[in-house]
């Protein structure tokens, strides 16, 4: 993500499971820490690679109607 930083702008929303063995937390924690911009971070406690799944979709539009200012 660092060296990402001059090319990544605006706002970011991170999306987690807590016992994902491909991306384990720790590097999901490591990318939002590491970017400058306005971020969001949503873990999901029992969830693996697949996230949230339909919750993370409810987050994700929740996410980019504030972003957008609709609904």
């Amino acid at each position: 993500m660092r060296q990402l930083r001059p090319a990544v702008q605006g706002n970011g929303a991170v999306f987690g499971g807590l016992m994902d063995e491909v991306c384990p937390p720790s590097t999901v924690y490591g990318a939002f820490n590491a970017y400058d911009g306005e971020k969001t971070i949503v873990q999901y406690e029992f969830n693996n690679h697949e996230g949230g799944q339909g919750y993370q979709e409810r987050e994700q539009m929740a996410w980019l109607s504030g972003l957008f200012g609709v609904g």
